[in-house]
């Protein structure tokens, strides 16, 4: 990388917008929205021996169980993930000081914990959807290139036609999480499934306030496809760029959301920091 603008460090040698060294993160890492997460999670561990934080990206990293586990913050969205997850990358694959590849690449662990609507009348608030796989309507991983071996290409063609999906919307993108995580991360507790990742809250979600959505039936849509036995669960906006750019870079990706509110019985929990904190134990504890 000869540009300095292709990796920009700080002055202290940090990554750009994390503010990280390579020293401050484990190969094991809890990415949650909310920067207020962070510290809930924290008070889980001890030890904590690191507490960085710039913009919405706070870190700590400590112990469970004799566990050294980093937890980090990553704000709304899969443009914020896209500064993540190749910032992380950095820290442990490229050397900070001279901007070269090393030559022996190590793969990080990475397990988002969020929030999410549920897509379906079977799938209360209250529950947590283990996404098997990531649809993203966000259109994110089109700016790369060499990612079609990644892809679940007939799942998302099929859905493309189920949703009659126009021309001037980037084409869905299907990406399957890490198998050697999902296969440790199965549990009664969770329910597996299709997990749609957004680029907005509102209209890509199908929430209509004073503007109308290009398909005011698409929620419906989306409730009723099934492929292969798989149904869609729930909607979000963050696994899409996890699971593709994860895969893409080497690492280990799962996303565990906790249905807060479902949109087909207008069910929302007001007050979901209990459920929250109960998935980051069952999180911590698996990992």
């Amino acid at each position: 990388m000869e540009k300095r603008t292709e990796l920009i460090t700080n002055s202290d040698g940090s990554v750009f917008h994390l503010h990280l060294l390579p020293e401050d993160i484990s190969d094991k890492i809890i990415i949650v929205g909310d920067p207020g997460r962070v510290d809930m999670i924290a008070s889980m561990m001890n030890n904590v021996r690191v507490r960085k934080e710039n913009r919405e990206f706070r870190t700590v990293t400590g112990t469970y169980d004799q566990n050294e586990i980093t937890v980090i913050s990553s704000g709304i969205g899969t443009d914020n993930i896209d500064i993540l997850i190749n910032e992380l990358d950095a820290l442990v694959n490229i050397d900070l000081k001279t901007g070269k590849i090393k030559e022996e690449p190590i793969s990080l662990t990475l397990i988002r914990i969020g929030t999410s609507g549920g897509l379906r009348g079977d799938i209360p608030a209250g529950s947590f959807v283990l996404a098997e796989t990531a649809i993203g309507f966000d259109g994110l991983l089109h700016f790369y290139s060499g990612y079609d071996w990644i892809l679940d290409t007939l799942l998302s063609d099929v859905l493309a036609e189920h949703l009659e999906w126009p021309d001037t919307l980037s084409y869905p993108y299907a990406v399957k999480a890490n198998a050697m995580l999902l296969e440790k991360f199965s549990s009664d507790k969770f329910i597996n499934g299709i997990t749609i990742s957004t680029p907005g809250f509102y209209a890509p979600q199908g929430r209509q306030l004073r503007l109308e959505t290009f398909d005011n039936e698409i929620n419906k849509k989306l409730s009723k496809f099934e492929f292969r036995g798989r149904k869609i669960c729930n909607y979000e906006m963050e696994s899409s760029a996890i699971y593709s750019l994860s895969a893409l870079l080497g690492h280990k990706a799962l996303t565990i959301c906790a249905v807060i509110g479902n949109r087909v019985s207008g069910e929302f929990i007001n007050d979901y920091k209990p459920l929250i904190k109960e998935l980051a134990h069952i999180v911590l504890q698996t990992m």
